[in-house]
């Protein structure tokens, strides 16, 4: 008999992190890399918030708080929530995580029974459907296809939705694809969700700051306020404000879910850090002029990478709505032969032998439920990017 619990053979390690981990460790081996494989602004933390963490710790806070946020921060998110998105929430009404991964782990651990279904639409990011797994669940995958911007229709999600569906997850601006709802896109599939009472929405909200050409952000429960009572919507400080190391998620829902995420995160992790916490108020409640300045940056990058890889002989890359990825088409590469000799079977083999014989790290599109395509961050510099980007070419000038 194994030593390890079953479960851990319902799910598979995290690509993203594996990817980056060994493109950290080629780089501490003395290999030139580039790394564009993590969902994480190169931009530092603000000032202001730093500042106010030292002050926090100067001060003392430095003791456990209740186990789902302390109420300053609690009111921060009502308030975030109100001025931003039109959601009215009480702090009863809030959880606050050790990022946003523990807000989606939280609610599905505690409402998910064997055989309940999550319809998750494709591309989706890696850990949805090993956290379903995780609580019992089974995601039922939707594919969006790039022909339609990678985005659902309305028909697919009907399809989807079966008596034992539970929760829909939804993700716009979307990781992988960058691809972001407009709000009749949007009310399109609420009005789908709007005849199925017994399927709750989880809106993962985390890239809503960072939208671009005109396009507008909105979140399930805004668009269709019917929705409001069975919607989780999950944001965190971490892509926005350049936190992700701070580790602090939110979330506002229905009283009865929220207390059964504290009831579970209680005998978990309990709070996240009060050091965090108190940044995270200040990231909500301080000034907010940044935002417009690195999305401005963001916006620049995703042109130049979106362009860098539209010249590349092989590849169709899509122009994404927001977020800090792209998530090109590969399909003309495969079946080649790279310059270094390893068959391009599948878009795991491409980005294999891209990172073995030109030193950029991306991740192959199965991680996230749609081949063959290659998800790139470009959320690192002008100039890392267009390297990248020549590398690219160089490589795939090279299949034949």
């Amino acid at each position: 008999m194994s030593f390890l619990s079953n479960t851990l053979e319902r799910i598979q390690p995290s690509p993203t992190v594996a990817i980056s981990q060994l493109a950290r460790d080629l780089a501490t081996e003395g290999r030139d890399v580039i790394s564009l494989s993590a969902g994480e602004p190169d931009f530092d933390t603000p000032e202001n918030i730093k500042t106010a963490a030292i002050a926090a710790i100067t001060a003392g806070k430095t003791k456990y708080t209740a186990p789902d946020g302390i109420p300053e921060l609690k009111q921060a998110v009502c308030d975030k929530f109100a001025r931003e998105n039109g959601l009215s929430y009480q702090p009863s009404q809030i959880s606050v995580s050790t990022g946003g991964k523990q807000v989606l782990y939280n609610a599905l651990l505690a409402t998910l029974n064997p055989g309940d279904e999550v319809v998750i639409p494709a591309p989706y990011w890696v850990s949805y459907p090993d956290i379903v797994r995780l609580g019992g669940g089974e995601p039922v995958i939707v594919t969006g296809e790039r022909q339609m911007g990678y985005k659902i229709t309305p028909e697919a999600l009907e399809a989807a939705i079966t008596p034992k569906t539970k929760w829909f997850i939804f993700n716009s601006p979307s990781n992988p694809t960058g691809a972001g709802y407009s709000r009749d896109e949007l009310k399109a599939l609420t009005d789908v969700l709007l005849r199925h009472p017994h399927a709750w929405v989880m809106s993962d909200d985390m890239y809503e700051h960072l939208a671009y050409d005109g396009f507008t952000f909105c979140t399930p429960a805004e668009v269709e306020p019917k929705l409001y009572e069975r919607t989780l919507t999950v944001n965190g400080v971490s892509k926005a404000y350049a936190m992700t190391g701070w580790r602090i998620g939110y979330a506002g829902g229905p009283e009865p879910l929220i207390a059964a995420m504290r009831k579970l995160q209680s005998q978990s992790t309990t709070n996240p850090s009060s050091i965090s916490q108190w940044a995270a108020v200040e990231a909500l409640n301080g000034p907010q002029d940044y935002l417009a300045e690195r999305g401005a940056a963001f916006l620049r990058r995703r042109d130049l990478v979106v362009a860098g890889l539209n010249a590349c002989a092989g590849i169709t890359c899509p122009t994404p709505e927001g977020a800090f990825y792209v998530y090109p088409d590969i399909s003309d590469c495969i079946g080649k032969t790279s310059a270094g000799g390893a068959v391009i079977e599948n878009d795991e083999a491409f980005c294999t032998a891209l990172l073995a014989e030109q030193g950029v790290a991306v991740v192959f599109g199965a991680a996230f439920g749609l081949s063959p395509c290659f998800r790139v961050s470009y959320a690192a510099s002008d100039e890392a990017l267009a390297e990248a980007c020549r590398r690219i070419q160089t490589f795939c000038d090279g299949l034949s």
